[in-house]
């Protein structure tokens, strides 16, 4: 479910974007803090063992372990990871750019469709787009700040 913060944080002030992380409803902490609290409490046990309860020998083991197991995380490189994760991130957004609502397309259809050279033709037409262009703008009062500002009430739409 998507979480807008829109009319909260869009303006660009210093604590801006901690403001919206610090929101805890679509949060990414809210995301994240199960997995963070296991590798928290994993790591801090193994870092409890390793100081206080191993020998010298285990020690050496334990890190002789650890190297042959950063050895194989290397095989993966960092770059392969976060350059899907980007692609992913940019493929998202050209989706959202795509799939906007563009009075131009149903503006040469309904054109194309309704018949009529005649007066009602052309005021059926012409109200057919004042109701598409009223869909635009509705939904994006909804999504842009910027639009919500321009028309903040109905009778500002009107």
């Amino acid at each position: 479910m998507t979480v807008t913060y829109s009319s909260k944080v869009a303006n660009a002030t210093f604590f801006g974007f901690h403001r919206l992380l610090l929101r805890w409803k679509g949060s990414i902490y809210k995301l994240l803090y199960r997995e963070f609290i296991v590798f928290a409490t994993l790591y801090t046990a193994i870092s409890v063992l390793y100081r206080f309860f191993l020998t010298g020998s285990q020690k050496r083991f334990f890190e002789k372990l650890s190297i042959y197991c950063d050895k194989y995380a290397e095989q993966i490189p960092v770059t392969f990871v976060l350059g899907f994760y980007v692609t992913l991130v940019v493929n998202r957004w050209w989706n959202q750019f795509v799939n906007l609502p563009w009075p131009d397309r149903l503006m040469f259809l309904i054109s194309s469709c309704v018949q009529g050279r005649d007066e009602y033709g052309r005021l059926l037409r012409r109200t057919l787009m004042r109701y598409v262009n009223l869909t635009s703008l509705l939904i994006f009062r909804s999504v842009s700040t910027a639009v919500y500002k321009r028309f903040p009430t109905i009778d500002h739409v009107v």
